[in-house]
């Protein structure tokens, strides 16, 4: 049976004559030329059209409550909560972090791999259900991406970063399948054809009051994923200045650099930052400590005299 063109429906445009919809000069009903969008409301207030993603379109707090209601093995749990993928991409960051030291960007892309799950909805398919899924939801997801990779400024995998990245994720999954989900090492094997072994300790510090490998309630998913997404982009706010003021001040001319005794390397495990405010709160900066009195461990007394070098235009001297 042919069905006829839908626009061309005379019922339907009847209906539209009678919603005050004019026709155009052929008598047919226009049809609308409005984009296409799919708006997500956050708790900010803010909104994020899918279909063209704004980086700053959420607030952090958005991204942290998204992936604190998303869950991970289809919601399901051996215990009586469900696994979200906030406390599982905080166990990813720590297990990535046992092969080796990360950079604070290095550690939010770790922290935020499965942050497009949170953004389109709260939906994380599971592994063999997404090459079933189309182009279109891969292209949905890419877009997200894209947006979260410039929202936080995170760097590009190359081959070794990824492949260690996988390999916490793996570690991750088979953690989750045995001591969350409740399937068996054998079962695992041989029907998730996981290689990797689950871990007897969990990788996550012990919450008051929880068990190993319990799933947190969303807000305590939402509080912890949080106040480690604040850190982070805090150590690279830091870690940016240093490289910052270390830039501005290998351009001082050498006499001005001589007097000071502590040149500024760009390194947070060799700078002191110091963060320096007025009594009264009307002026402070933010500076490397280059000229002081050091303690036998090296470290500079900041309740003495001590000179700052800083980028802006504040006092330099405390």
């Amino acid at each position: 049976m042919k069905l006829p063109d839908f626009h061309e429906f005379e019922p339907l445009n009847r209906l539209k004559d009678q919603m005050g919809i004019a026709r155009d000069q052929s008598g047919e009903v226009p049809q609308s030329n409005r984009k296409p969008r799919a708006f997500i409301l956050f708790k900010s207030g803010q909104r994020l059209d899918l279909l063209d993603p704004d980086p700053d379109a959420w607030a952090d707090e958005d991204l942290a409550i998204g992936l604190s209601r998303t869950y991970r093995w289809g919601g399901y749990s051996k215990w009586e909560l469900p696994l979200s993928v906030a406390q599982h991409s905080l166990a990813v960051l720590a297990l990535r972090e046992l092969q080796g030291p990360l950079t604070p960007r290095e550690s939010l892309r770790e922290l935020l791999h499965d942050a497009t799950e949170a953004l389109f909805g709260g939906f994380d398919p599971i592994a063999p259900l997404k090459p079933h899924l189309g182009t279109s939801f891969e292209q949905l997801d890419r877009r997200l991406q894209q947006a979260v990779d410039a929202r936080y400024r995170l760097p590009p995998w190359t081959d070794e970063s990824y492949a260690l990245h996988k390999r916490a994720d793996k570690q991750a999954a088979a953690n989750e399948a045995y001591h969350v989900v409740g399937w068996s090492r054998q079962d695992m094997r041989e029907s998730l054809e996981m290689t990797l072994e689950p871990l007897d300790a969990d990788p996550l510090p012990l919450s008051p009051g929880l068990r190993p490998w319990q799933p947190w309630s969303a807000s305590r998913a939402t509080a912890q994923f949080l106040r480690r997404l604040e850190e982070l982009l805090e150590a690279a706010r830091r870690e940016e200045m240093l490289a910052e003021i270390a830039q501005a001040f290998s351009r001082l001319p050498e006499m001005m650099r001589r007097r000071c005794r502590h040149w500024p390397t760009g390194d947070r495990r060799a700078d002191t930052l110091v963060h320096v405010e007025a009594g009264d709160g009307s002026q402070w900066l933010e500076g490397v400590v280059v000229d002081g009195e050091r303690d036998e461990a090296g470290a500079f007394f900041l309740d003495d005299h001590f000179t700052v070098f800083t980028t802006t235009d504040k006092p330099a001297e405390n």
